[in-house]
């Protein structure tokens, strides 16, 4: 079996989370779901995923927080995160992308499966 690809997504919707975790499944990825930016902070350590999907509304410490520690963190900082939010301000979207992530994306303009496409071309170009 290939190495499987596993993917942290750190979003405080539980129905959105089982929605795109059944997603990225059942195109063959290991999925870990964190609630709150500080659990997320604790599992990035503990499972190494390749990617983290990150929203930026959460509980405990926002997406902003979490993104920035990830990145000062150096034995997390060259992993991959996703901004997937409802934030749509461009100052929003640039902060997130000064602050080291990969790709914005608003979810109100992707369905899960165009997220999954996404992730997936992002996985085979890095």
């Amino acid at each position: 079996m290939v190495n499987q690809r596993k993917i942290l997504i750190v979003e405080d919707d539980g129905f959105l989370i089982q929605m795109y975790a059944a997603k990225l499944e059942m195109e063959g990825f290991k999925v870990v779901a964190a609630v709150d930016g500080e659990k997320a902070l604790r599992m990035v350590k503990k499972e190494e995923p390749d990617l983290i999907l990150l929203d930026l509304l959460l509980p405990k410490k926002d997406g902003f927080e979490v993104l920035a520690e990830l990145k000062k963190d150096q034995a997390v900082k060259d992993i991959p995160v996703v901004v997937l939010s409802n934030l749509g301000q461009k100052e929003d979207i640039n902060r997130c992308l000064a602050l080291g992530a990969k790709d914005y994306l608003i979810k109100a303009h992707f369905v899960p499966g165009e997220v999954v496409a996404k992730i997936k071309q992002f996985l085979e170009n890095y």
